[in-house]
């Protein structure tokens, strides 16, 4: 029996926060202080010295990953993926434990990951060839397939640094995907990316697992995590919870997702950026200012997020804010955002309002969907939460036939027309 591609044992990784640190001070200062105070200069370290907490961002995952197996690393924000697929990428030490890869790794974890901002593209993935010790002409025989694949031929001799956000993922994963890595490493960048982009990426991970070739999938999109991957870990608090078959491993995490949209959206800790900005309540509004549960479909409604920031924002700061609404499996079905509806904002108070009116309402079938909600400041991620709220759809006679929708996914407004019968439609067309 051959030896496994990925072998985790014991695998624990510690951070410290919460340690303060005094601004630094010269040393005829220090002197001072130290002479005219010693017993409240030792109690002051004692202070800082208590005043770090320990977290744990894994604890004592263990696993074994087969060549050729597909396997989804799922869980909340803050539960440990991104942590452990850096450890696996060779870009964090890990505390405890120990990671043995055996074959050669391409790694896409976080948008520009592995590129040089000042070199262009073209130079770019020959580095990134390189530093996965392939030669000059295998990536030479790969390079017109990336380039087709990213679709950044136009901006090759352009420094990378210059790349929005979605072209940088593009080139990455290109550039991950077609150097024949013997295992393919990607977290959840994917969702920068467009649709039709997801699309071929979903199926570029799909040709390379049926090579034979190990992936690690890090995703929110559970319906792509199932068709996928055959194998799920499901990961809480850093620690591996479940291991199995991946549709168990996404209804299990489907379950904690749920119980989630009950919890204090201000009291969550698993978000994302830097907390510059941060949503700390939403809600549905009627047109009447009501707070309201639900809506029925295609009923205009406004969603209403509440936010509080660290400090003011000035009006030379481009801020973006957007929310999406996701069926059970975490697929979008829609995304709303400032920029695509011509909006600006002009700088921040230290709280206020987000509020989006939606004046065709939404034509989903009566439910409950997860909303997902984020805030961009300039080039960096405020916030980000996944299932900040619920949106539930109540039913309702959208056609107004006495009848309520029985089936599909989506609700529309329509009318029919019967035929004519034969004779009538000859003799009117004769």
């Amino acid at each position: 029996m051959s030896e496994p591609a990925i072998s985790v044992e014991g695998l624990s990784k510690r951070y410290k926060i919460g340690l303060a640190t005094k601004a630094d001070r010269n040393l005829r200062e220090a002197m001072a202080d130290w002479l005219s105070a010693p017993w409240r200069r030792f109690r002051a370290l004692g202070e800082a010295a208590g005043a770090a907490e320990t977290f744990w961002a894994l604890k004592d995952v263990s696993f074994q990953v087969t060549r050729g197996e597909v396997v989804g690393i799922i869980g909340r924000n803050g539960a440990g993926k991104s942590t452990l697929l850096k450890i696996l990428s060779q870009i964090t030490l890990p505390t405890g434990g120990r990671a043995v890869i055996r074959g050669r790794v391409g790694s896409l974890l976080e948008v520009g990951t592995g590129f040089h901002p000042d070199l262009s593209g073209r130079e770019n993935i020959y580095l990134n060839g390189a530093l996965l010790g392939m030669t000059r002409a295998d990536i030479a025989r790969q390079f017109d397939a990336i380039v087709d694949f990213s679709g950044v031929e136009g901006f090759l001799d352009t420094p990378v640094k210059r790349y929005s956000s979605g072209m940088r993922v593009r080139l990455g994963f290109a550039v991950a995907a077609h150097l024949e890595p013997e295992i393919l490493i990607v977290d959840e960048v994917l969702a920068v990316g467009d649709a039709e982009f997801q699309k071929k990426c979903l199926g570029k991970m799909d040709q390379v697992a049926r090579g034979g070739r190990t992936v690690l999938f890090v995703s929110h999109n559970m319906a792509a995590v199932e068709s996928l991957c055959t194998r799920g870990i499901l990961l809480e608090h850093g620690r591996a919870v479940y291991d199995g078959p991946s549709g168990e491993a996404v209804g299990r995490y489907l379950r904690s997702m749920e119980s989630a949209i009950a919890e204090d959206l201000a009291t969550r800790t698993d978000r994302k950026g830097d907390g510059a900005c941060r949503i700390v309540d939403v809600w549905l509004e009627a047109d009447d200012g009501r707070r309201v549960g639900s809506v029925g479909p295609l009923e205009p409604f406004s969603v209403v997020m509440q936010y509080e920031c660290d400090r003011s924002v000035g009006p030379d700061r481009a801020i973006e804010v957007a929310f999406s609404v996701n069926d059970q499996y975490a697929g979008q079905l829609y995304h709303f955002d400032l920029p695509t509806a011509g909006a600006t904002i002009k700088g921040l108070d230290r709280a206020g309002r987000f509020t989006c009116r939606i004046d065709s309402g939404v034509a989903l079938r009566p439910g409950r969907y997860a909303m997902n909600t984020w805030v961009r400041i300039g080039n960096d991620l405020a916030d980000f939460v996944v299932n900040a709220a619920a949106l539930t759809v109540h039913e309702a006679d959208v056609v107004g036939a006495g009848r309520l929708p029985v089936a599909g996914r989506l609700c529309a407004v329509y009318r029919w027309r019967t035929s004519e019968p034969a004779k009538a439609l000859a003799a009117r067309t004769a």
